[in-house]
């Protein structure tokens, strides 16, 4: 009986070793071996797929949850690989998948839309029929639409004056509070703005609980796609339900009321019309319309968020701020800003563009090879995923002068090409930049010249997923100047 059981011991710690490199090699074998098969000794990118199923998210995750370090995933990988071409192997999100974070390297996968079509690993969150997952001419047509209906002059002429009510509003109300945390205010007053602009919503019942829909939405678009009960993609699936029912429930209406003279978002993209003179189904406006309140609600409450943030870290970046908006503002206090005034603001679209460099809403963007592709004596093996880490761009000191530092007045010159990433780039650069860019500079405008604040906790940790935040959600004193 002894000898049995030293028998099993002996087993059991002699096949240990073995197991656990099994464990570590087994998506190194799964995926590279039958590569090798098929484009015999092609070199593939460096690095390594971690574990079976899981990848490398629990090394993912150390770094971004754990240890509040999330450039030091990149950072680990160059040190153990090399900086090489700026691109490494790994299984993350469920998928073989190339890590990109050079300039030049996501640069040629952003300008090459045919050999690297988007693919965002939770589609049937986003919507599969959505711009942000559409390639080719329907990614076109879509696109055209939806730039000329924001970006065009007279459109942003026409929202800055549909938003700067809310805008000036909260703020006043803000200051009657008295204390407040910044995340949930801007998030507010974003997706008010937002509600109006898109579908023509007022406050109330239907944008409440549109606005939960949409945070539970954030929260399972880079989640590990998985559809369990008790997952954030799981619940980020039953909101989406929730979302377009409602949504359903708008355009029912305004096809009942058959009024061609609407102007929000979807009223335009119920009248678009292709090449052939067709419209675009119910499906397709609803997909859209969620994907792109999606996009504008995260992207501009939380770069609003950074800015409370940051500028009262850096208070001589809002003296500079303050000097520069009471020149222009020579009306009432409270009066609306013009597009005209807003171009002389040289300095605040500085400070507009060092936010959102700093703020790394978008940490990544994702792509698909859609064929055998060579760059720089590598393969990109067809069928596996490009992601591209932007916010490494914005990080890497090779890239940014201190980059970890608030410093508006490094726009007095241009980036390096290809380093400045936060819209994307080449033909799916975000439609909404410019949108994005006048709501931040409007709203520096009536913070700078009407309000001052300070941070309850300035030592704050921070979180970074599903977005950067400190984990106070910006708690400030915030009251009139």
């Amino acid at each position: 009986m002894e000898g049995t059981v030293l028998w099993w011991l002996a087993s059991v710690i002699g096949g240990l070793p073995l197991l656990l490199w099994l464990l570590w090699s087994w998506n190194e074998i799964r995926f590279l071996v039958p590569l090798k098969a098929r484009m015999g000794n092609t070199k593939i990118p460096p690095g390594h797929m971690g574990l079976p199923v899981l990848g490398e998210l629990l090394n993912f995750l150390w770094y971004f949850k754990i240890v509040g370090r999330p450039d030091d995933f990149i950072i680990s990988k160059r040190e153990r690989y090399g900086a090489g071409v700026g691109m490494y192997r790994t299984h993350l999100f469920g998928s073989p998948s190339i890590i990109g974070c050079s300039p030049a390297f996501n640069k040629f996968v952003m300008q090459n839309d045919n050999l690297f079509p988007i693919r965002w690993p939770a589609q049937d969150i986003v919507g599969q029929k959505s711009l942000v997952v559409l390639n080719g001419k329907a990614h076109a047509r879509l696109r055209s639409y939806v730039s000329n209906a924001i970006n065009k002059p007279d459109a942003l002429k026409k929202i800055a004056k549909l938003v700067q009510p809310r805008i000036v509003a909260s703020l006043r109300l803000w200051a009657e509070k008295g204390q407040i945390r910044g995340i949930e205010e801007t998030k507010k007053v974003t997706f008010e703005n937002i509600g109006k602009m898109f579908a023509n919503l007022e406050p109330g019942p239907v944008l409440d609980e549109l606005d939960r829909c949409f945070e539970g939405l954030v929260k399972g678009v880079r989640a590990q796609p998985i559809n369990l009960p008790g997952t954030a993609y799981h619940h980020a699936l039953q909101c989406r339900k929730i979302l377009m029912a409602i949504f359903r429930t708008e355009l029912e209406k305004k096809n009942g009321n058959g009024s061609e003279d609407g102007d929000d978002l979807m009223d335009g993209l119920m009248r678009i019309k292709d090449e052939h003179g067709e419209i675009l189904c119910d499906d397709e406006v609803l997909d859209n319309i969620v994907s792109l309140v999606l996009a504008g609600y995260e992207s501009t409450s939380l770069a609003s968020m950074w800015a409370l943030y940051y500028l009262a870290k850096y208070p001589d970046v809002l003296q500079k701020l303050r000097e520069e908006n009471n020149a222009v503002n020579n009306k009432k206090r409270g009066d609306f800003i013009t597009n005209e005034d807003l171009a002389k603001l040289k300095y605040t679209n500085k400070v507009v563009e060092e936010t959102i460099r700093m703020a790394n809403i978008a940490a990544f963007t994702f792509r698909l090879v859609s064929e055998d592709t060579e760059y720089k004596g590598h393969m990109l093996p067809k069928g596996w995923k490009v992601i591209l880490w932007i916010r490494y761009m914005h990080t890497d000191p090779n890239n940014f002068d201190n980059p970890m530092c608030f410093n508006p007045d490094r726009w007095n010159q241009p980036p390096k090409p290809g380093t400045y990433q936060v819209f994307g780039g080449g033909a799916r650069i975000c439609a909404g930049n410019n949108l994005a860019r006048l709501q931040l500079a409007i709203y520096l405008h009536h913070l700078a010249t009407g309000y001052k604040w300070e941070l309850v906790n300035p030592n704050a940790k921070m979180e970074y997923l599903p977005h950067p935040k400190p984990v106070d959600g910006v708690e400030i004193a915030f009251s009139t100047l």
